[in-house]
């Protein structure tokens, strides 16, 4: 898992492998803070004690069954404002490097990687450094359940559900990695539209009218649009329009 990745340009060609951290995400501040850590480095473990996940929230993760990994980007050529461009790019070339595998493979907003109907295979957790208003680095911690196949709640599935058989780890991360610096590099061309017309084609549940829970409670609605701060917008069935950030909004 830890070997120098060939057919990509800048991903993957500084690889840590720990057999065990509490945090890939914290191990990759840790060394971008002290200069070891650079662009396209990653940190990758068979067995993370203390994930995080989106807002806190914590991730399990069978130990040496599914990937579990850090990047460090520098995207510099982003404004503040248009960092969930980054969050973006991300969830679709996991979304892309998983459907060699299988079919059904959405992006559920904000950057869980979710199957359309089967549940959910893994999430992205992106930590950005601002400066003067500009995207510093970025710290992305991606998890994803590869060839676990037993969970111990409802919610969870994996790759090897999905596709019938166990896949080899090291090739799905280098796929992984080979669409990340493709979508990286569309970035920072900037072809924003292109991205999101990507995104919001494999968006889970969009336009349809579905049940979630807001503050006041559960509603039907449906999803309309992303605006560009990654606020997500539904429409009630009372026909009022809601801008939700994350959390503010549960899928039910």
């Amino acid at each position: 898992m830890h070997k120098i990745l060939a057919n990509t340009v800048f991903l993957g060609k500084d690889i840590v492998y720990m057999t065990e951290c509490h945090s890939t995400n914290d191990i990759a501040a840790e060394k971008l803070r002290n200069g070891s850590a650079k662009e396209g480095s990653i940190i990758i473990t068979d067995k993370q004690t203390n994930g995080r996940g989106q807002r806190g929230n914590k991730w399990y993760s069978e130990p040496e069954k599914n990937l579990t990994f850090s990047l460090v980007l520098t995207p510099n050529f982003l404004k503040a404002m248009e960092q969930f461009e980054l969050n973006k790019v991300v969830s679709l070339a996991v979304r892309d490097a998983l459907s060699v595998y299988t079919e059904g493979v959405c992006v559920k907003w904000p950057n869980d990687i979710v199957h359309q109907s089967r549940g959910k295979i893994g999430g992205i957790l992106i930590e950005n450094t601002i400066s003067k208003e500009k995207l510093e680095s970025s710290i992305i911690g991606i998890g994803l359940n590869i060839n676990q196949t037993e969970f111990p709640f409802p919610g969870p599935v994996s790759m090897a559900n999905l596709a019938g058989g166990v896949l080899n780890k090291c090739q799905v991360l280098e796929s992984i990695l080979i669409h990340l610096e493709k979508r990286y590099l569309q970035l920072k061309k900037k072809n924003f539209a292109a991205i999101h017309m990507d995104y919001w084609q494999h968006l889970y549940q969009k336009e349809q009218w579905c049940h979630y829970e807001d503050i006041a409670g559960e509603f039907s609605g449906r999803i309309r649009a992303v605006n560009q701060q990654g606020m997500l917008e539904i429409e009630k069935t009372d026909e009022s329009i809601n801008l939700y950030a994350h959390k503010e909004v549960r899928f039910l």
